[in-house]
């Protein structure tokens, strides 16, 4: 039985379309071929071909060190203020559950 197609949302797939265009306007932007980046990154011509068409599938790991080694900022201009960001993002979950749970069955109490 062959597996199911993975799909994605509308926002998913616009968002990895702009990070590929944004790697593919850095790398021509630094004259660079495909495979010269491929190589940089430790992956095929062809996996960066797909991240450059914003295949969600390829790792973002990837995604984000071709970002790195193009020299593109994703969330602030420096290193510092990513560091801030996190410990930002570290306190707000700090003031949340530690563990999700469902909600059991609802208890009827009316007698």
């Amino acid at each position: 039985m062959p597996t199911p197609k993975r799909t994605y949302a509308r926002y998913t797939t616009d968002g990895t379309a702009l990070l590929g265009k944004m790697i593919r306007h850095g790398r021509k932007q630094r004259k660079m071929t495909e495979m010269e980046l491929a190589e940089r990154l430790g992956i095929a011509r062809s996996t960066l071909q797909r991240l450059e068409k914003g295949d969600p599938k390829v790792e973002i790991g990837i995604m984000f060190e071709a970002a790195t080694l193009l020299g593109l900022k994703l969330f602030d201009s420096d290193e510092t203020g990513i560091n801030r960001l996190s410990e930002r993002m570290d306190d707000r979950i700090a003031v949340l559950p530690k563990h999700v749970y469902k909600a059991g069955k609802k208890v009827v109490d009316e007698f």
